[in-house]
């Protein structure tokens, strides 16, 4: 077990629902939002107020059923802060989404004018970070993104907020399937995953919650809760320890949600996800009128199922084995308040 410092407590209390079961709704995407809009507008770049204005959309519609929205600091977080129920965690994402493509492997990196610091700031409950990952890449390039994982979250316990951190696998130079997108790899191995994840648990690396990918590809998962995909999932919550949440990597609707079934008896404590709950109604764009039906018709009803699985079978974040239970955060509670009863401040005397 391992002692939660009063902000990261907080920080992991906004992010989740009373019972302590993640309910996260990505919009911090790029690429792929960002891919479809100037593919239908026919321009080199896609205007900023269309990606704007479809994360706008989505907080508008889908943050009533969630417990907190993960949002970018370019588009979602400028038009999202808006609309932005209080009630709801804000996480906010780190990484730059144009990462260095080199021959030994990918480079990630932060975004421009953007810390942990000014996260915290702008009033985030969270610091999300995406790393691409190869356990089996070239050795200075595993270093490389180490140390930027491992970077981040010493800012993060020195700025006393949350550390989300996600993990995707990719190919390598010269092999199949070759694609920047931001994609679920096809013929990804479970052990570059779990290999993965291993690495990144150590507590040097300082991290909170693990957003992580299916040790499997999602098409044709299948959502029985025996056999060897769930022996995969199960070995995935062992290594983590710490509370872990599943993204979506553009996954369909059902795949999501057999996913979510092998996880979730694996020991995850909810999800954090985009593509699977609303890439269906942003196929229309750019007919808004009709995004804004297909979110409220396709996508707030898939939300609640979801929920209604994550409420049914996902472990609360304080009973995962690094926070060892309800009984123990409540203790570190108290010790918090005792900490600060009678604290003197300037300029108000004693206590």
């Amino acid at each position: 077990m391992t002692s939660l410092s009063a902000g990261k407590l907080w920080g992991l209390r906004r992010l989740a629902d009373d019972n302590g079961r993640f309910k996260m709704l990505a919009v911090d995407q790029r690429p792929p939002i960002k891919k479809l809009i100037k593919a239908m507008r026919g321009t080199a770049e896609a205007p900023y107020e269309d990606v704007a204005r479809f994360k706008l959309m989505l907080v508008e519609e889908l943050q009533a059923e969630t417990s907190a929205v993960l949002m970018d600091p370019h588009f979602a977080l400028p038009r999202g802060l808006s609309v932005s129920s209080p009630a709801k965690g804000m996480i906010v994402t780190l990484e730059d989404s144009i990462f260095q493509e080199t021959e030994t492997g990918r480079l990630s990196g932060e975004i421009d004018d953007w810390s942990v610091e000014k996260i915290k700031r702008a009033g985030g409950d969270a610091v999300k970070v995406l790393a691409w990952y190869r356990p089996d890449a070239d050795r200075a390039n595993c270093q490389a993104q180490e140390d930027f994982a491992k970077r981040i979250g010493e800012a993060c316990q020195v700025y006393d907020i949350p550390y989300l951190f996600e993990l995707l696998v990719y190919p390598l130079p010269g092999e199949a399937d070759q694609t920047t997108d931001y994609v679920e790899m096809a013929a990804k191995q479970a052990d570059n995953v779990l290999e993965s994840v291993r690495r990144f648990a150590d507590p040097a690396f300082g991290i909170d919650i693990f957003k992580l990918e299916s040790p499997v590809p999602a098409k044709g998962i299948g959502d029985g809760s025996g056999g060897a995909t769930q022996k995969l999932f199960d070995e995935m919550g062992r290594i983590a320890r710490r509370p872990w949440v599943m993204l979506s990597a553009g996954a369909g609707m059902a795949e999501f949600e057999a996913v979510l079934k092998h996880a979730y008896a694996a020991g995850a404590s909810g999800y954090l996800a985009g593509r699977a709950i609303w890439s269906e109604p942003f196929k229309a764009f750019p007919d808004w009128e009709a995004i804004r039906a297909g979110l409220r018709q396709t996508s707030l009803p898939y939300v609640k199922r979801i929920n209604a699985l994550t409420d049914q079978g996902a472990t609360p974040w304080f009973d995962t084995p690094l926070y060892g239970g309800r009984a123990e955060i409540a203790h570190a509670d108290a010790s918090f308040r005792h900490s600060y009863e009678g604290m003197a401040y300037p300029g108000m005397g004693g206590g």
